[in-house]
């Protein structure tokens, strides 16, 4: 069973590299990683939202994700 789970990032330049650290300890869990924000006038918002697939270890990345921000997960 894969799981999706939605991370909504609040402050993208803030939270980039605790967040890109969480990823790669699981990343071999990750099949599917795709990032998306609001790009205004050449510039980024600092806003976005991340989906990712997950294959396995669900509840651990689930649980390290959440203590940080709100996330969403969708099992199928």
């Amino acid at each position: 069973m894969n799981t999706i789970i939605a991370i909504k990032l609040e402050n993208r330049s803030q939270d980039a590299i605790k967040f890109q650290n969480i990823l790669t300890k699981y990343g071999c869990s990750i099949n599917t990683r795709i990032g998306l924000h609001t790009n205004n006038d050449y510039t980024c918002n600092n806003y976005g939202l991340i989906l990712i697939e997950v294959t396995d270890k669900v509840n651990d990345i689930y649980d390290e994700l959440s203590k940080y921000w709100d996330i969403q997960m969708i099992k199928f």
